[in-house]
């Protein structure tokens, strides 16, 4: 049976699959969401036989209704390959009773290789099934790891350009290189002096822009998204909570059925979402725990249930969760509003014009399986810095953040129930920071000395993506205040 997709704004003709993912965001500005969740009907005990790939194909074959099987299979092949440094693609270690589920084996090191290594395949498949003609322009807001991962996906495939603005001086070094060094006749990069809200919110008037629209058409392009946004990020990023569970299992570490924690730090909302999804597909998940930095906005709806972005923007040594608008929540809120996207809507529109919007009680009771916390700098550092001292396990700042939170669920609820904590990057994507953390003597170190000091103490190999960049020449300089994102882009394009 065919699962439609429909918009979280309006009642508008709903769309397949392939339409959602090549136009990223509805006509209205909402964001797709099938029009019900579907069910796993594949048992746990046969999935805990199953590669990475296989249990992909279980999941994804439930959203992608109008892909075939070959199509599908194809995608996923081409995406969960030799890019990954290890044939699990995803791997889980057990530390201190905790377990990690690293992330960052891809080929950017970090969480969104694991949806963006599919979503090219994805878009041009569904490209082909829908007759467009014109170049699909990707055009992506980063605060910082979504940027390469896009840049990387996108690169010199056919009938494709990749556009990405980044906060200029609001990522860290590493994963600016990463950006500004990115080989592919089709990619572009510009810093923006601003924040990753500005960026974020520049795409979305790009989007909204009718003129432009009508300009790009006219010369042969039509925009689509990869920013978390795009339903086919979303899908992909399912799977590896349901492979999670399964790989657990399969190692005898829970037994079938046994309910699990899970904790996502999280800034712009689209990964704990999926959690969300996988839960609600049947996965056994009790409590998604909710990890923010000190941009907050996060914890403090989950707390009162105002949302409310009028605050001071902080940058942290986790820039990857420095957002104060989590785009993705708008899919929950949609969700818990009982699917009245006129309701949905006039909440959006309170946050665009004043910047907050409440949620009544009875939504309020439907967040009770979500706890929400935070992990100021200081305990962010004291995070890594314990962990190494007393196992010998290096986690990046996000994941340190995810590893504070859940040691202050611990505390409050004395819940002693299996967790797994997500680590959404490599501590070699940060190693400043990390460096810093585990002992402040590595200050004065070069990034690359950094590195290599990184890779002798945690006996771990300097992963592939780090090795690239130390010498690579920067080939992407283009930088432009905010309020000129347009005119870059139809400079970029040439209309």
């Amino acid at each position: 049976m065919e699962l439609l997709y429909k918009s979280t704004r309006s009642d508008h003709a709903k769309v397949t699959a392939s339409q959602a993912i090549l136009k990223g965001l509805a006509e209205d500005g909402g964001l797709y969401l099938p029009e019900k969740i579907p069910t796993l009907n594949c048992s746990m005990e046969a999935l805990s036989k199953m590669t990475y790939q296989e249990v992909a194909y279980e999941v994804m074959k439930l959203y992608l209704t109008d892909f075939t099987e070959e199509e599908l299979k194809q995608c996923i092949n081409s995406a969960y390959d030799e890019k990954f440094d290890t044939k699990e693609i995803v791997p889980i270690r057990k530390v201190n009773q905790t377990y990690y589920l690293e992330l960052f084996h891809g080929a950017t090191i970090a969480f969104k290789d694991m949806a963006l290594s599919i979503l090219p395949h994805l878009m041009t498949v569904s490209a082909k099934k829908n007759q467009v003609k014109n170049e699909i322009v990707i055009l992506t807001a980063t605060s910082g790891d979504t940027g390469k991962a896009a840049l990387a996906g996108f690169a010199d495939v056919e009938g494709t350009k990749i556009i990405v603005f980044y906060p200029k001086g609001g990522v860290s070094p590493i994963q600016e290189k990463q950006m500004v060094t990115q080989k592919g006749k089709n990619t572009y990069v510009v810093g923006i002096h601003g924040n990753f809200d500005d960026a974020q919110n520049g795409v979305k008037e790009i989007f909204g822009n009718q003129k432009l629209k009508e300009q790009m058409n006219q010369a042969g392009f039509q925009f689509s998204s990869a920013n978390s946004i795009n339903i086919g990020r979303l899908v992909p990023q399912i799977v590896y909570y349901v492979y999670s569970y399964a790989k657990l299992l399969a190692e005898g570490e829970i037994e079938n059925g046994e309910t699990i924690h899970v904790v996502v730090p999280t800034g712009n909302f689209g990964n704990i979402l999926a959690a969300f999804f996988a839960k609600e597909m049947g996965v056994p998940i009790a409590r998604l725990l909710c990890a923010s930095n000190e941009n907050k906005v996060l914890y403090d709806f989950f707390s009162t249930g105002s949302y409310n972005k009028n605050r001071e923007f902080i940058l942290t040594s986790s820039p990857s969760m420095d957002i104060l608008i989590s785009s993705n929540l708008e899919r929950l809120i949609y969700k818990i509003a009982r699917e009245d996207a006129k309701a949905n809507q006039e909440l959006m529109l309170s946050l665009k014009e004043n910047g907050i919007y409440t949620i009544t009680e009875e939504m309020k009771t439907q967040l009770k399986d979500f706890y929400g916390n935070y992990a100021t700098e200081e305990e962010t550092e004291k995070t890594i810095q314990q962990l190494y001292e007393k196992t010998g396990y290096v986690i990046d700042t996000h994941t340190a953040v995810a590893a504070a939170v859940y040691k202050k669920y611990q505390e409050e609820t004395k819940d002693q129930k299996k967790t797994l904590v997500v680590s959404t990057a490599s501590p070699y994507k940060f190693t400043r920071s990390v460096m810093n953390s585990i002992d402040k003597k590595y200050s004065n170190m070069e990034d690359f000395e950094l590195v290599d000091e990184l890779s002798r103490i945690s006996h771990t190999a300097v992963p592939k993506a780090i090795e690239e960049i130390r010498n690579a020449n920067v080939v992407h300089d283009r930088v432009c205040n905010a309020n000129q994102m347009t005119e870059m882009v139809q400079e970029i394009l040439g209309i």
